[in-house]
């Protein structure tokens, strides 16, 4: 058995790697920092490849895609992402962008290629790593909920395929709420509400996605709060989170 984890090299990627090498996946991680990944792969009992990728970098996406096309992926984690705070006309434009090639693109690429190959098997498990800001309306981060829109409806879509399709090829999208990781920290944020730990996210994750369920709400206070929110209308979302974001001082997961 074998996983391709993106974005393993600290947070909610790094714990799945943990709980799927717990559970005898061999793994092949992902991530910008070599030492991050390296470090991680020296204290996991399985078989680890490190391939160090910017996933900004479309063309290093692609070359990730061959030096990986020939294993036998079992399950796929699309976890990297990237957050950006403040005022859609104020943020940086090339940082923008820069998060949309990580948080849509290399995503949007790697699903694609690795469907077709999973589909032909009759098996595999794709894991798309989204947010609770994919269910909501999200001033002064908005790009980013957006990208996690579409995470969240690319996901839906795809499984239907292949469920009308009779495919044994699942897929999962994991929707958590505030997570402390060192993702809030680089993108210098602070949760209004307290957060859930990433090694429960991770194994609930990992759990969801091996029983095949597609949409994974780690924890009960998400669960009830994705249950709530479809009872109020976008406008009042729209301001109910801005007065929460607009306390941030930086980005999100």
């Amino acid at each position: 058995m074998k996983a391709l984890v993106t974005g393993a090299s600290s947070g909610i990627g790094r714990e799945i790697a943990r709980v799927l090498a717990q559970r005898g996946y061999d793994l092949i991680l992902t991530a910008r920092r070599t030492d991050r990944l390296a470090a991680l792969a020296a204290e996991l009992p399985v078989k680890v490849e490190v391939l160090p990728a910017d996933l900004t970098d479309r063309a290093q996406v692609r070359t990730l895609w061959e030096k990986v096309k020939g294993e036998d992926i079992d399950i796929l984690v699309n976890n990297a992402g990237r957050g950006l705070f403040g005022p859609f006309d104020e943020t940086d434009l090339d940082t923008e962008l820069e998060m949309l090639e990580v948080n849509i693109v290399a995503l949007h690429t790697l699903m694609k290629l690795f469907l077709p190959k999973m589909k032909a098997r009759g098996s595999g498990r794709i894991l798309n790593v989204a947010s609770s800001a994919a269910f909501l309306p999200g001033p002064l981060l908005s790009s980013y909920y957006a990208s996690k829109a579409y995470v969240l409806r690319l996901s839906e879509a795809v499984a239907e395929e292949l469920r009308r399709a009779g495919s044994g090829v699942t897929i999962s999208v994991l929707c958590p709420g505030p997570v402390p990781t060192e993702f809030d920290q680089v993108a210098d944020v602070r949760f209004s509400i307290p957060g859930t730990d990433s090694r429960m996210v991770a194994r609930l994750a990992v759990e969801g996605t091996l029983r095949g369920q597609l949409l994974i709400l780690p924890g009960a206070r998400m669960k009830a709060v994705h249950f709530f929110q479809r009872f109020v209308p976008d406008k009042i979302l729209a301001r109910l989170c801005w007065e929460v974001q607009h306390r941030k001082s930086g980005s999100v997961r």
